[in-house]
């Protein structure tokens, strides 16, 4: 049936430039998370993603400014929706979402008892046109992309996705989805997204999490902008991970490919100016 619908001829219907009515880009959190837009966040397991979103959505659902934010902006407390399929609402995501100090009446879950969410179905626009959400995280990606695609088939993934951002973009909502990075650590973070590249293609945003390399606190993270398509990417965020949420710190002026290179292990064999470093320390020791 679909390919028989697909095969049937469509109008030509045209619109010129000067009939659009040109808008400006409304952002959740600028320059990170936009407005009617999809946006990923991606970092290996275990970094802090699910607690870094539960955080933030316990400062919107009190209307607090987000980190690192405009002082003078000021919004009203917001409804956030949040699905996850690797933690339970009673133990795990609502009191941390309490004791980051969220006001539980702005959290809502859609029920899942019965049928699976997946990125295309229709309780996702009726929940945040029904109750106003201006945030739907989807916690891991893998769970809501769908049992029947393929998530290294980019023709698979991309038809999914614009599900998702057909919603986003009719509904105003923001729309973040969590997800595992895959095991290419010497790569560009942008190559890290699980999946079809076409993954971070659809994305607006993507923001990464990583572990930093200071040893005397292994809570900290970086929080940094690896893709953005609607503004100039935003500086890298420093948190730590608490009991109670995350503690955000600094913001520092640190690339995405610096700041996982400060976290991963050297590979590989060390290159000629190293070796010959490694030898004068050496030599220099041995002399002493």
């Amino acid at each position: 049936m679909t390919d028989y619908l697909n095969n049937i001829s469509a109008k030509l219907e045209i619109i010129k430039a000067s009939e659009i009515i040109p808008k400006e880009v409304r952002w959740l959190w600028y320059p990170y998370i936009p407005f009617g837009k999809v946006t990923l966040l991606q970092g290996d397991p275990g970094d802090g993603k699910s607690k870094l979103m539960l955080s933030l959505a316990a400062l919107l659902s009190k209307g607090e400014p987000l980190p690192f934010a405009d002082e003078e902006e000021h919004t009203e407390p917001m409804t956030v929706i949040y699905q996850t399929t690797e933690d339970d609402a009673d133990d795990t995501v609502v009191p941390r979402f309490n004791s980051a100090g969220g006001d539980g009446d702005r959290l809502i879950f859609i029920k899942e008892d019965e049928k699976s969410l997946t990125f295309g179905d229709d309780r996702i626009r009726e929940a945040v046109e029904k109750y106003h959400a201006k945030l739907l995280i989807l916690d891991p990606m893998s769970s809501y992309i769908g049992d029947t695609c393929s998530m290294n088939n980019a023709n698979e993934t991309r038809a999914e996705f614009n599900h998702l951002i057909a919603a986003a973009k009719d509904t105003g909502c923001a729309i973040v989805i969590i997800a595992h990075m895959n095991k290419a650590k010497d790569t560009s973070p942008l190559y890290r997204t699980n999946g079809s590249i076409d993954i971070a293609g659809a994305a607006r945003s993507i923001l990464a999490v990583t572990r930093t390399a200071n040893k005397q606190n292994p809570a900290e993270r970086y929080l940094v902008q690896v893709k953005s398509n609607l503004a100039p990417m935003g500086s890298a965020i420093l948190f730590e991970v608490a009991d109670k949420g995350v503690n955000f710190l600094d913001e520092l002026e640190l690339s995405a490919e610096d700041a996982f290179s400060a976290s991963a292990p050297r590979m590989g064999r060390p290159n000629a100016r190293e070796e010959a470093a490694t030898d004068f320390i050496c030599f220099i020791t041995i002399s002493v």
